[in-house]
C-alpha cells in the first residue's frame, strides 16, 4: 500500500504520536507504511525489527569434522577466520571441532553428526557422504582447486639412520625387509600406500602384471597389517615392529616437530598425490542456516594465510604462491601422479579393494 494510491484517513493525536516516535527508532524509510497501517500492525512492528537485529548480530556456530592429523593446522587456521568474520560481517563465529580417523569421521556424519563442513582425507570418503544424501553432487566443482585444500606423498620411514639401506620402492621387495602399514580394506591412508606401490611400477614405465608381482612381493614382507594408520605408527614406533613404515610425509613432518619420533625417512621420486578435500555438508548447512559463513570458511582455506598454516605442519600446499614460498621445504618429486591417473576412485575401490579384487588376491597368496 502506498499513499499515492490512497489518501490515508486522519489518525487519532495518539496513534500519529506513537507512529511518529516509531519511525524515529526503526528510521525514516518505514514512516510512510506505518502511518497507513493499523495499530494493531504498528504494535507488531516493533518486536520484528528487534527480532532481525538480533539474528544478525547473534553468534553463530558451525562444525568442522576432519581427519586427525589436520588439528595442528586447524588450530593456527580456525582464529584467522573468526577474526576475519567479525571484522568483515560484524559477527561472532564459533567452530567446534572433530578429528578422527577419516572413514569413522565419515561413518559419525553419514550416522548423524551435524557436520557443516568435512575435510577427509580422501575423495572416496565424501563420495559415500554424498552417496548418503547429505552432500549434492558436484560439491568438487565448489571450491577451488576441485575442492582439493592439502596435499602429501607417501613416504618411507625407516629406523635411525637407515640400517637397511632403503632408497627407493624396489628396496621394499627385497627378502628380510620388515615392512608395516595399515590393510587398505579398512584405512583410507593404506590405500594411499597400496596405490603408491602400484603407480611406482605402472606409473614408472611398467605393465599392471609387473606392478601386480611387485606389490605381492612388498605384502609378503609386511609382518603387521593393523587396522588403521595409528595402530601402524604405534605399532612402528611403541612397538618396535618392522624395518619400514609406509606412512605420509606430512605425518612424519609433525611427528618430529613434536618430538615424537626420531624420524629417518625417504620420498621415492616417483609417488602418488594425496589429496584432502574440504566441502560443506549441504543438507545439514541448509537445515541449520549456516550456509553462508560454512562457504565462507572453505574459501578461506585456499587462502595464503591458511595454506601457510598447512604447509608449516608439513603438508605440501595448493595456493600456488604458497608452493612458491615453501618449495625447497619439500623433496622434489620427479612424476607425481593422481589417483585420476589410475581410474579414479570409483575404478580403483572397485579394481583393488572391494571383496575379491586384487588386494584380497594378493592376501590369498600370502597365505
Amino acid at each position: 500500500m502506498t499513499i499515492t494510491q490512497q489518501k490515508p484517513a486522519k489518525l487519532p493525536s495518539h496513534t500519529l504520536t506513537s507512529s511518529v516516535l516509531l519511525a524515529i527508532g526503526i528510521g525514516i524509510n518505514t514512516l510512510i507504511p506505518v502511518l497507513t497501517m493499523p495499530k494493531a500492525s504498528v504494535g507488531a512492528l516493533a518486536p520484528q525489527k528487534t527480532q532481525i537485529i538480533s539474528q544478525v548480530r547473534k553468534k553463530v556456530e558451525i562444525t568442522l569434522v576432519s581427519y586427525a592429523v589436520t588439528k595442528a593446522a586447524y588450530s593456527k587456521i580456525i582464529p584467522q577466520f573468526v577474526a576475519k568474520w567479525r571484522k568483515e560481517k560484524g559477527q561472532d563465529v564459533s567452530i567446534k571441532e572433530s578429528y578422527g580417523g577419516s572413514g569413522s569421521q565419515t561413518r559419525a556424519v553419514i550416522d548423524g553428526l551435524q557436520a557443516d563442513v568435512v575435510g577427509l582425507a580422501l575423495a572416496l570418503d565424501t563420495k559415500k557422504i554424498e552417496k548418503a544424501g547429505l552432500i549434492n553432487p558436484g560439491w568438487e566443482k565448489e571450491a577451488p582447486n576441485n575442492s582439493i585444500v592439502t596435499r602429501s606423498v607417501v613416504a618411507i620411514e625407516t629406523r635411525a639412520g637407515n640400517p637397511k639401506g632403503i632408497k627407493n620402492w624396489s628396496d621394499l621387495a627385497k627378502p628380510g625387509i620388515k615392512i608395516v602399514t595399515a590393510n587398505p580394506k579398512t584405512s583410507g591412508g593404506a590405500r594411499w600406500n597400496f596405490l603408491a606401490l602400484w603407480g611406482g611400477i605402472v606409473r614408472n614405465g611398467g605393465n599392471e602384471s609387473q606392478a601386480l608381482k611387485f606389490v605381492t612381493q612388498v605384502f609378503r614382507n609386511v609382518v603387521v597389517l593393523p587396522k588403521d594408520a595409528r595402530e601402524s605408527s604405534d605399532a612402528f614406533y611403541k612397538k618396535g615392529q618392522g624395518d619400514v613404515l609406509l606412512n605420509y610425509e606430512n605425518e612424519l613432518i609433525l611427528a618430529a616437530q613434536e618430538g615424537k619420533a626420531d624420524t629417518s625417512y625417504v620420498i621415492p621420486p616417483v609417488n602418488i598425490s594425496i589429496e584432502g578435500p574440504v566441502t560443506v555438508v549441504d543438507k545439514n548447512v541448509d537445515k541449520r542456516g549456516t550456509r553462508e559463513v560454512s562457504e565462507a570458511f572453505v574459501k578461506f582455506l585456499f587462502t595464503p594465510e591458511a595454506q601457510r598454516e598447512f604447509a608449516k605442519v608439513g603438508f605440501r600446499p595448493v595456493n600456488t604462491t604458497v608452493v612458491k614460498e615453501v618449495q625447497n621445504k619439500f623433496p622434489k618429486i620427479v612424476k607425481l601422479y593422481t589417483v585420476n591417473d589410475l581410474g579414479g576412485w570409483n575404478t580403483v575401490q572397485k579394481k583393488f579393494f572391494d571383496d575379491g579384487a586384487v588386494f584380497d588376491q594378493i592376501q590369498r597368496g600370502r597365505r
